[in-house]
């Protein structure tokens, strides 16, 4: 059995970060699937999707961490191609990857208690985001 549905949504950009985890559990419990897979994926290319604590301190850790690995204030060959200055935000998201997959066991993601599944966007403005969700089990 499959199960799909999409999460629209709109970010700042600049390294937003929103917790999906609430709206991916919504989705599985409308899904009645007990055992399987759910499967997060972000289209677009200057977004993705990872899990993390979603406490306040860490979000700004990890925002810090990611201006510090790939800094926006630097020039990237991408900047040339197109003059839109977000080379910074391609990297970004390929380096963390467009999607996740979680274990579902008795109905409910097999999360860590304080592991949350996170949105980042890195676009260097705000944008309209689709997430898909799809639920593969019995």
């Amino acid at each position: 059995m499959t199960y799909q549905k999409k999460i629209n949504l709109s970010t700042k950009g600049l390294t937003d970060i929103i917790d999906l985890t609430s709206r991916v559990a919504d989705i599985l419990t409308e899904s009645k699937i007990q055992n399987g897979v759910v499967i997060i994926f972000i289209t677009g290319s200057t977004a993705s999707i990872t899990t993390l604590e979603y406490e306040p301190n860490l979000v700004k850790d990890f925002q810090e961490f990611i201006e510090r690995l790939i800094p926006r204030d630097k020039k990237y060959h991408h900047d040339a191609t197109w003059g839109d200055d977000n080379g910074f935000s391609h990297l970004r998201a390929s380096f963390l990857g467009p999607c996740l997959s979680i274990p579902i066991s008795k109905g409910k993601m097999s999360l860590g208690t304080w592991q949350q599944i996170i949105l980042c966007d890195f676009d260097n403005h705000s944008r309209k985001r689709q997430v898909i969700v799809k639920i593969i089990g019995e």
